[in-house]
């Protein structure tokens, strides 16, 4: 009964943190590919197929749902692979669906045609790579009309967090929101797309002030998973075992896991 959970690095930590209190039941698998991050950095070719090679080792590991719990790899990726790529029987979804279900409160699986809603104008912090795909913006046409989204492609940011320097986080934030302000002087809500971004949620907020909505995914992705579980428990594949790889140092990544999750966590060699 394992589902995969992939990230480039820390960041999906968030996100396996939120499932794994929504679904105690259910073991998971995480894998980071932390000998290539961050991908935000590059283009698509290149996250397509680090994306796919990781993937597909989380089918090995007898998960046939496997979440895309990187924004940089649900923009760059998934559409391709479940186009072109996945296997019969396998499932891959990612992080932007729920949080945009979210934002313009639409039920999961709402299915009827763009309409307006009540957010007008949304600040859209991510990765370059994230930015440039538009996939937020591509996704947020099939369920709204009339919304203005600035996106300010948010470099640095991952990879402080990643080194586990939060002050140079949290000044690199305060200078993306800074120019985004430049561009959208006024914007209702703020999206936060990176999953390593909800580390540094107090500091969004702060600098973007108290009247802009900030969504974060994390608890928005566990509860879609929830909800796709109840109407596919096949999907829950068969492993049994949870399990936590990487494809860097498996100690190095293990203590910045624990750091990061407060928790003890330990990884494996992929």
């Amino acid at each position: 009964m394992a589902v995969g959970i992939f990230d480039s690095g820390l960041g999906g930590l968030t996100v396996l943190d939120a499932v794994q209190k929504r679904l105690p039941e259910v073991p998971f698998v995480y894998l980071a590919d932390s000998a290539h991050a961050p991908y935000g950095v590059r283009d698509a070719q290149d996250i397509y197929e680090l994306t796919t090679a990781c993937v597909a080792r989380l089918f090995e590991a007898d998960c046939d749902l496997v979440i895309l719990a990187c924004n940089t790899a649900s923009a760059a990726a998934l559409r391709r692979m479940q186009e072109n790529w996945l296997p019969p029987g396998k499932r891959v979804l990612g992080v932007f669906v729920p949080l945009i279900e979210a934002l313009t409160e639409r039920q999961w699986g709402d299915n009827s045609p763009p309409r307006e809603v009540a957010v007008k104008h949304v600040a859209l912090f991510a990765t370059p790579a994230t930015v440039s795909s538009r996939a937020f913006q591509r996704e947020l046409a099939f369920r709204a009309i009339g919304v203005d989204v600035e996106a300010q492609a948010c470099g640095g940011v991952v990879d402080a967090i990643e080194d586990g320097d939060m002050i140079l986080a949290e000044a690199l934030v305060r200078s993306h929101v800074d120019a985004l302000l430049r561009k959208m002087p006024s914007p209702d809500a703020a999206v936060l797309g990176c999953t390593h971004y909800p580390l540094v949620a107090e500091v969004f907020q702060d600098a973007l002030g108290p009247d802009v909505k900030v969504f974060s995914q994390a608890n928005l992705v566990a509860e879609s998973l929830a909800d796709y579980l109840g109407r596919r428990p096949e999907m829950l594949g068969s492993g049994t075992e949870s399990a936590y790889l990487t494809t860097g140092d498996p100690k190095r990544f293990g203590n910045h896991a624990t750091t990061f999750l407060r928790r003890k966590i330990t990884f494996e060699a992929a």
